[in-house]
């Protein structure tokens, strides 16, 4: 912070007014008073002038020792004033009598002083109502470069040392744009239902002078959007090796957040590069998901512009309606084409994204043509899975540019101007098939075995961009692939983020990564009508709970311990079966790139 304010909780405030302290500020004759009878009462009491300033007016002792009229304090006990009667009102303040004459502005003065001694600190969760006149307890960071409009700063809180807020101003009235009050309480005690470590998360939130103020955890330094143009410093520096793995571990750790929001039957809704942030400690997370967001302040004052990058990066149902006219035979058929090619491919190159169907339709259409109900977790999968597509590419140093215009290039046509030409992932599949290929033909020259977790994680990648919305995996089931693709392919032994969402037997059955005849992999679909799913390999790295261990023991009449042994090996047994097939010895090996 820039500069740092002195904040005067009571634990200041009393450990600051001592008689060492009174005395400092007093004259020698004036210092002999304190401890003299008070001079009100006829003698009824045996207090001094110090015992009440000890006892109840160290507060007003401190707002006249910063007005410069310490002395002025013998006179305030003679009429009984006390911090109980703080804060006084301004058309009151002339009954102290601090000055010879009247003097407004020194009253204006101790008006505004005595608020600094009246302090209301934030705590998480709260939501404080100040009076004008009150002081905010928060330090603003006023560098120059950080705050990239007046609606949004960065903040600390006295009393959450070391901690920095993202500080946003909401626009609150009956104003076009604006939140309504009831709206804006609406949407703060929603917010406070969601937090992850991985999610920008509502922290507090006041209202001051005609305005409404959010604080949310996690500031950013940078986004995933400017990472992809130029590699800040808190990168940069890393290691290559440190880097890869940064890379791969903040896949995960982005799936794995996505599966908390959707455990709990939310969906982010607005996945791309420029909402996915990072800061200096090269901590990843999600912009947050409500409409106190950055993006919505900044969008409050144009809803009519065009957001390309949200276009880019959306979900093809969420611009035209996607065909249901492909029978599951036929989407079955595909899949098993997609494994014959993976299992005799040598350079696990081959990559397939379900089409489904669509209606012709034109751009101008869209703008305008109904939506049918959308999934929003199935619209989340497929966004994450080209911001996913992005960081692979990054982490073979393709340029996003380079992408965009090969998205792009099928649009070109000869002549010049014309409108910007459509680089979106939903409508040039075709193109993200062959620059997938180039990425896993790339990744199999590395020697680093963090690429050898490439080609696996594009064919997860190809699932996720399924045209046709039901086809996409689970945000449970995309993680647990990505786990097992970074601890077994990628040599990340302990990955980020590893947690558990939605019950313990929420497994991997429903997407299974196989590989046969070499280095092929595909990912197939399975559906059950039950509701556990079969092969979790939730076992191999997550303990069981202590009833599931229970359940399994009175089904099999084996202690607790072999019961616990037999889980591990026959899931590990079970997933490793399809991904070492063809291996002679115990060890896992992952396929060579």
């Amino acid at each position: 912070m820039s500069t740092v304010a002195m904040w005067w909780d009571p634990s200041r405030i009393e450990a600051t007014v001592t008689r060492q302290f009174v005395c400092s500020h007093l004259l020698p004759d004036e210092i002999k008073r304190l401890d003299l009878p008070l001079g009100f009462g006829d003698g009824l009491t045996d207090g001094t002038y110090w015992e009440w300033i000890d006892e109840k007016a160290k507060r007003i002792f401190l707002i006249l020792s910063d007005l410069g009229v310490p002395d002025q304090i013998f006179g305030l006990i003679d009429d009984s004033w006390d911090d109980d009667d703080l804060p006084i009102p301004l058309d009151q303040i002339e009954r102290l009598a601090l000055t010879a004459t009247r003097d407004d502005k020194f009253d204006r003065r101790f008006y505004s002083r005595q608020f600094h001694y009246l302090l209301k600190f934030i705590e998480k969760g709260d939501h404080v109502v100040y009076d004008d006149p009150e002081v905010v307890p928060l330090n603003v960071d006023k560098r120059p470069g950080l705050n990239l409009n007046n609606a949004v700063d960065r903040v600390e809180l006295p009393n959450r040392p070391g901690e920095i807020f993202s500080r946003r101003r909401i626009p609150v009235g009956p104003g076009p744009g604006f939140l309504t009050g009831e709206e804006f309480i609406y949407e703060i005690n929603k917010a406070k239902n969601i937090e992850n470590v991985h999610l920008a998360s509502f922290f507090a939130s006041y209202t001051h002078q005609g305005f409404a103020y959010v604080l949310f955890t996690l500031p950013s330094d940078f986004s995933l959007k400017s990472l992809l143009v130029t590699m800040p410093g808190p990168v940069k520096s890393l290691s290559k090796q440190d880097r890869r793995r940064l890379l791969m571990n903040w896949i995960h750790c982005l799936v794995d957040s996505l599966c908390h929001l959707h455990s709990r039957g939310l969906s982010h809704g607005n996945i791309k590069p420029s909402t996915i942030l990072f800061n200096s400690d090269n901590h990843i997370f999600y912009a947050d998901i409500s409409r106190l967001s950055v993006e919505a302040i900044a969008n409050t004052s144009d809803k009519s512009t065009f957001d390309k990058e949200s276009y880019d990066y959306a979900a093809p149902e969420q611009w035209y309606r996607p065909s249901t006219s492909h029978s599951s035979i036929h989407r079955k058929s595909t899949l098993i084409a997609s494994s014959a090619s993976a299992s005799t491919s040598s350079d696990n190159s081959s990559f397939s994204i379900s089409r489904g169907g669509t209606e012709s339709i034109t751009p101008a259409s869209m703008l305008h043509s109904p939506t049918p109900a959308l999934n929003p977790r199935a619209v989340d999968i497929f966004s994450l899975g080209c911001v996913i597509l992005e960081l692979l590419s990054f982490l073979l140093k393709r340029q996003t540019r380079n992408f965009a215009s090969h998205r792009a290039a099928k649009h070109k046509s000869a002549g010049r101007g014309g409108a910007v030409l459509d680089s979106s992932f939903h409508k040039n599949i075709g193109q993200v098939e062959a620059w997938m290929t180039q990425l896993a033909k790339e990744a199999s020259k590395k020697d680093d075995q963090v690429f050898r977790g490439v080609a696996p994680m594009l064919q997860v990648v190809a699932r996720m961009l399924s045209v046709v919305p039901h086809e996409r995996p689970t945000a449970q089931e995309v993680e647990q692939c990505t786990y097992r693709i970074l601890t077994e392919n990628c040599g990340i032994a302990e990955p980020h983020c590893v947690h558990q969402y939605g019950g313990w037997d929420l497994g991997f059955g429903n997407l299974n990564i196989s590989r046969g005849g070499g280095e092929g992999f595909n990912i197939s679909t399975k559906r059950y009508s039950g509701s556990a799913r079969p092969n979790s390999r939730l076992a191999s790295y997550r303990q069981l709970s202590g009833s599931a261990i229970q359940e399994r023991d009175m089904a099999s009449g084996s202690s607790s311990a072999e019961a616990m042994q037999n889980v591990r090996m026959n899931k590990v047994r079970n997933w490793q079966a399809h991904i070492y097939a063809g291996n002679n010895d115990s060890s896992p090996r992952t396929n060579s790139m």
